[in-house]
């Protein structure tokens, strides 16, 4: 399909409110660096077709699409920076195999600890080279010219809330704008759409926290801590009628201009750079996104199947992101 060049409207909430000067709390410390994952460089990935294999029921089932990747030079490591969406199950992956497959290009994703905890999953995400997202991990992976991918909104991104699809909740985190400013790493920044309707959140962290019940297994079990302040509280889900299984709303990745790090070599412990470098990406990434909520609009009319429009419906035709500094920073 065509990609038109019109830039994408952005939200109407005012640029200049998200212009805010940045928060004092920013922090661009140097910090000893952890030793890598060992084995980390030893990764050698499976075949392009048991990579297929390993992801055709997916891909059938979401049928993903992906706008701009053409447009970039992949032969030029870079550091891939994006949404993550609700429960993160199949967005990355889906992703990396289609970077492996149609361009020959490995890229290495971070992920949250807890992915490697879970029994089988794990094992999947090793062998198409997610590894522990660490700043060693990272910094081991750009010294040797590797290509990563990172979601600065972690966790907290997957276990998303009521009312939160889309946004960007990346806190306060600048490590990914540092990383990459020390290597001269370009960023290539990307959003994704569709995930986020797949299931409908019936309950979620909020309506957890505070509760009597959440209260007891706190003060018995360390709750509150054990799920980094409800952070890693996972949504209760429906997907298609009573069932967990997704609906198989169509998924498509967007993909900006490369965002060049280079001419700030030297200044990774300057936070006025680091914080210019990650709202840049920020933009980017909402850029992105919404130019897929309008694309999605007119291709669902078109190229979408009777069945799968019945089975995934969309409650609004293309809704806006909220784009918000303090949606970002504190959440």
């Amino acid at each position: 399909m065509s990609q038109s060049n019109t830039k994408p409207t952005r939200h109407p909430a005012s640029k200049a409110a998200e212009r805010v000067a940045k928060p004092a709390t920013v922090q661009a410390t140097a910090k000893p660096i952890a030793e890598p994952t060992p084995g980390l460089l030893d990764y050698h990935p499976p075949s392009v077709s048991t990579m297929r294999t390993m992801f055709s029921v997916p891909r059938s089932y979401f049928n993903p699409e992906f706008l701009g990747l053409w447009e970039l030079d992949l032969d030029r490591p870079a550091l891939f920076v994006g949404n993550h969406t609700l429960l993160g199950m199949t967005d990355a992956p889906l992703m990396i195999e289609h970077i492996y497959s149609q361009y020959g290009v490995m890229v290495r994703a971070l992920g949250d600890r807890g992915h490697f905890k879970v029994p089988v999953w794990g094992d999947m995400l090793t062998r198409v080279g997610v590894v522990e997202g660490s700043p060693a991990n990272c910094a081991a992976l750009m010294e040797n010219g590797h290509h990563v991918l990172v979601f600065p909104g972690g966790g907290r991104e997957v276990m998303r809330r009521r009312g939160e699809a889309y946004n960007l909740i990346w806190k306060q985190r600048t490590g990914f704008a540092r990383l990459a400013i020390e290597h001269g790493y370009d960023i290539i920044p990307f959003g994704s759409v569709g995930p986020d309707e797949s299931f409908t959140i019936m309950a979620d962290a909020n309506d957890l926290k505070g509760s009597g019940l959440w209260n007891w297994l706190d003060r018995k079990f360390g709750l509150d801590a054990a799920t980094r302040g409800g952070d890693m509280v996972p949504p209760i889900v429906r997907g298609i009628g009573p069932t967990l299984i997704p609906r198989p709303q169509r998924y498509y990745f967007g993909f900006g201009k490369r965002i060049p790090t280079e001419h700030l070599r030297g200044r990774a412990q300057d936070k006025e750079a680091l914080w210019e470098v990650r709202e840049a990406v920020a933009e980017s990434v909402e850029d992105q996104i919404n130019r897929l909520l309008r694309y999605r609009y007119e291709d669902r009319k078109q190229n979408w199947g009777r069945v799968r429009r019945w089975l995934a419906p969309l409650d609004a035709p293309h809704p806006a992101v909220n784009m918000t500094r303090q949606r970002r920073m504190t959440k």
